[in-house]
């Protein structure tokens, strides 16, 4: 091992001037309401900034995305870079992902005179050529879609400065590996590295011995759903009322993330949940961009209070107020559990997590949350039971069927076939759509951009 065994604690009361970030912008985050630096940020920007190689593990909602982004663009400033020739790289799952990194390093780029943009996979890209022709500082990127502009030679990283990955397990579950060796093959073997993840082992681990030189590591939490804030249950169900559970969980007030495993389950239950008279979504990688973007808007604004998704698309989900996560299909695995879970409880808030779990699941799923650190005892309930009520706020659902979303259409779009591996399962923040059109440029230049980021700016990014 070079360098990443162990763990260093996260500083605590710092500020972002403490940590060595440019004034303006320390004030361009102030303007959106970014003040305290959290506990990761507070950890890794000092050493970022430096230029030494970062290892961070790190809750889901811990901020993140600020704490690789701010060095990266502090390190970036007082240079222009090349059209086609981008600086700075941010490697990431899916599509949507890459998109609010994008959004949440608007502003702060906008301060240095510097340029961000995304390239991903289910938009065109020849628009995508068009903005990397015009210059891009800071670049977020799938790996599918990099290596597709690395291929017909619309963009070089031989300038690249430094590198970021970010959930490099998820890249490692998605099958990206090889695309994602591929790109730092591509970029100055003398470049600096940044490595976020939750887990540290596998191919993750063989990442950071190949391209990590003597990185200094922060983990901020262990690798297990926290119990401070959150509730978990197992509610033990019948095979025939298991949907029947899932409507009465369903029709609660608040805002409630449901899991299933496949995609068209995601569309069964959603239709399921819509026909018994819940307003609910359907969010996988099946569907098409104009289409997730217009879910995840409905989900955050309340519109749709229920959002059904697969594993893959809720890793990007990043909603506040996401009160109760309902695993309708158990996790697999332990470390699933907790990606799911990690969609409640956000930012110091508390929520409630509860699966639901047939005869034959039992034991499974018993080992699965052991390993996941949570001590659970399981209840037995049946559509109705006041016990189910009074955990979750379940309610009989009305029976009067409703449209699906934004659409007035009583089925869900068609997905769209053909489309390529590494363009699949990817999901929006909370803001949905991109401001800077389809192709998720921002311009860190030119008048009006002020105003515009100003019109939409992320509160409270990380």
């Amino acid at each position: 091992m070079s360098g990443h065994q162990g763990s260093s604690p996260a500083p605590q009361g710092e500020t972002f001037l403490g940590l060595g970030l440019p004034a303006v912008m320390i004030h361009a985050l102030g303007r959106g309401g970014i003040t305290v630096p959290s506990p990761i940020q507070a950890a890794a920007i000092p050493d970022a900034l430096t230029g030494r190689d970062v290892l961070g593990r790190a809750p889901t909602g811990s901020g993140k995305t600020l704490a690789f982004g701010l060095p990266m663009l502090a390190r970036l400033r007082g240079a222009a870079s090349r059209r086609g020739f981008p600086r700075g790289v941010v490697l990431v799952p899916t599509r949507e992902l890459a998109l609010q990194i994008v959004r949440a390093l608007d502003e702060p780029a906008l301060s240095l005179g510097l340029r961000v943009a995304a390239v991903v996979g289910g938009i065109p890209i020849k628009r995508q050529v068009e903005t990397l022709s015009r210059g891009v500082d800071l670049l977020a990127a799938t790996p599918g879609r990099l290596a597709d502009h690395l291929a017909q030679g619309s963009v070089s990283l031989d300038d690249v400065v430094v590198t970021t990955l970010d959930e490099a397990d998820h890249m490692a579950d998605l099958g990206f590996m090889p695309q994602v060796t591929q790109i730092l093959d591509k970029t100055p073997s003398d470049g600096q590295r940044l490595l976020f993840s939750a887990t540290l082992d596998g191919e993750v681990d063989t990442l950071v011995e190949r391209y990590l030189r003597d990185p200094v590591t922060y983990s901020t939490a262990p690798a297990e759903a926290p119990a401070s804030t959150m509730r978990h249950h197992l509610l033990f169900v019948d095979k025939k009322d298991k949907r029947s559970v899932a409507a009465h969980i369903a029709s609660r007030q608040g805002r409630t993330l449901m899991f299933v495993r496949t995609k068209f389950g995601v569309d069964r239950l959603a239709k399921q949940l819509r026909d018994a008279g819940v307003s609910a979504g359907a969010l996988h990688g099946g569907k098409t961009q104009n289409n997730r973007n217009r879910t995840l808007e409905a989900f955050a604004d309340g519109t749709t209070p229920v959002l059904v998704a697969t594993d893959v698309a809720a890793r990007g989900i990043h909603v506040d107020g996401i009160s109760l996560v309902v695993h309708v299909d158990p996790p697999t695995e332990s470390k699933d559990y907790v990606h799911r879970a990690g969609r409640t409880a956000r930012a110091g808030a508390t929520g409630v997590v509860v699966t639901l779990v047939t005869e034959e699941e039992r034991a499974e799923v018993e080992e699965l949350t052991r390993k996941a650190g949570i001590v659970v005892e399981g209840v037995p309930v049946r559509p109705g039971d006041a016990f189910l009520t009074r955990m979750t706020g379940a309610r009989r659902p009305s029976g009067k069927p409703i449209s699906v979303p934004g659409t007035g259409a009583t089925t869900q779009d068609t997905p769209k076939k053909g489309r390529q591996a590494h363009d699949s399962e990817g999901v929006s923040s909370r803001h949905g759509r991109p401001r800077a059109g389809s192709s998720g440029v921002r311009r860190g230049r030119g008048p009006g951009s002020a105003r515009a980021t100003q019109r939409h700016r992320k509160r409270g990014a990380r």
